[in-house]
């Protein structure tokens, strides 16, 4: 493989391409490492590059030097199907991204359960989804698309709910038609607002955008599918691109015929999954047969939120039988440390260490 490196003009971003796709995975990873790039004034600057591999190539995105937005905007332009867990607060973030994913989404449900320890039936407010999600989005450097619910309200209530969403540093919202209170997609008792209220949240999330000076992504989401019918939620998503949604998302279809109309519709605009892990509505698919119907973007809720809550059973009951987990069913402490950052903590603190604080040190405070 003979990449050539181009650096793009919008974004700031390098993409390493080769003439034989052969020369790739037929999946896309990612993965973050630092490289030196010449500054204008022939210096070098080291910054942290998170890069998506694609059949075609790679793709770099400059995290510290692009907005969260730009980051995901650039995936979203580069070919293939992109696979993105949901997480729910600051370390499940920094897993997703030690994993080697791109992006990441929240999950209301996973927040709802880990912050409140309540079900997804609209308990959980808006204030409490912007202070989750500023903790995840200042743990990584991948961009993260955030679950805004139905914006908390009307038309203003949304603009709100965009322009906190930006403050906290998402580079995508999800924001769907249903009412308040909402329901969690996938259960029982969905209702969804009426045509043009639903378009209006849209727009009104579009305003948000614009006035904010930002590019967050809009994913705009319908419930009608359940809530009306499969016609009813089509003629939404093709509304909600009209009105300026970059991305269109119908929760619960019921099957692939259904997924395949739906890529059909607004070809220009990109298509999101929802992969409901455990028993949805929508069949589950791997990449390779979502990007063949034409899904851009797949979503998987509650994976993290589930083997979680599975794992912490499991510890409880041998806790409660007089043994501690077993080898294999959870890191070793070194591995924890590693994972939350304390080497690199310490190394980082000798920078600033005085004769006081070795002097502690050595005697052992």
């Amino acid at each position: 493989m003979k990449p050539s490196a181009v650096v793009g003009r919008d974004y700031r971003s390098i993409s390493l391409t080769s003439p034989s796709t052969s020369d790739a995975p037929s999946l896309q990873h990612s993965f973050c490492q630092s490289i030196r790039i010449p500054t204008r004034n022939s210096s070098f600057n080291t910054i942290s590059i998170t890069s998506a591999v694609t059949k075609r190539g790679i793709v770099f995105c400059a995290a510290e030097r692009d907005s969260p937005a730009k980051c995901l905007r650039l995936i979203l332009n580069s070919p293939g199907v992109h696979p993105g867990p949901a997480c729910f607060d600051a370390l499940s973030a920094k897993l997703v991204e030690r994993a080697g994913f791109n992006y990441c989404f929240t999950s209301g449900f996973s927040i709802s359960a880990a912050r409140l320890g309540l079900p997804d039936t609209g308990f959980i407010s808006y204030g409490e989804m912007v202070d989750q999600g500023q903790q995840i989005t200042q743990a990584v450097t991948i961009p993260v698309i955030g679950d805004g619910d139905n914006g908390y309200g009307n038309a203003m209530n949304v603009k709100r709910t965009v322009k906190g969403y930006i403050r906290a540093g998402f580079a995508g919202i999800i924001l769907e038609d249903q009412v308040s209170p909402k329901a969690c997609g996938h259960t029982r008792g969905r209702k969804v607002v009426p045509r043009e209220e639903a378009v209006m949240r849209i727009k009104a999330a579009v305003d948000a955008r614009e006035e904010s000076g930002s590019d967050i992504v809009i994913v705009a989401r319908t419930d009608s599918r359940q809530a009306v019918s499969l016609d009813e939620s089509l003629w939404r998503s093709v509304a909600f691109a009209d009105a300026g949604a970059d991305v269109l998302f119908i929760d619960a279809l019921a099957s692939r015929e259904e997924m395949k109309a739906f890529c059909e519709i607004s070809p220009l605009v990109p298509k999101m999954a929802n992969m409901l892990e455990g028993g949805g509505k929508t069949p589950i698919l791997n990449p390779l047969e979502l990007e063949d119907i034409g899904y851009k973007l797949v979503a998987y809720p509650i994976s993290l939120i589930g083997v979680s809550i599975q794992a912490m059973q499991d510890a409880l009951i041998a806790i409660k039988g007089g043994r501690v987990p077993p080898p294999g069913s959870m890191p070793s402490f070194d591995e924890m440390k590693e994972i939350l950052g304390f080497s690199t903590y310490y190394e980082e603190e000798k920078r600033y260490a005085t004769s006081g604080s070795q002097l502690s040190r050595e005697r052992g405070g």
